[in-house]
């Protein structure tokens, strides 16, 4: 009888892998898109206080980046659990792979030696 172990199933593995690298690329591409939307707000400001633009406008700006924003941040939020459950997904694949004790034996019984009886 031969015994086999567990071998991981490494295509299911890598594409779990590559699942978690694509979400954080987009993580990170949008708190880019997060950062330049208040770049421009910045500048947007910037320009209220140089008298380019007026307070009305400056108001719109704002209603404009905050709605951008919470747009941004619930993408975010969505990557980040897809990144959890793909990270549960990875532990399970590789929780399989935890070592079961196994003990060898030879293929031949011993030979029990007689209980010596009591005086």
């Amino acid at each position: 009888m031969t015994v086999q172990t567990k071998k991981m199933n490494e295509s299911s593995f890598a594409k779990i892998v590559k699942e978690l690298n694509a979400n954080a690329e987009l993580i990170r591409t949008r708190q880019d898109e997060k950062q330049a939307v208040l770049n421009d707000f910045d500048k947007e400001k910037n320009r209220y206080k140089t008298g380019k633009i007026s307070e009305k406008a400056l108001e719109s700006s704002v209603i404009k980046t905050n709605k951008e924003l919470k747009k941004i941040d619930e993408s975010v939020r969505s990557s980040m659990r897809n990144v959890n459950a793909l990270t549960m997904q990875a532990r399970r694949v590789v929780s399989k792979q935890s070592p079961r004790t196994m003990r060898v034996v030879s293929g031949h019984k011993k030979r029990r030696v007689g209980k010596r009886k009591k005086k």
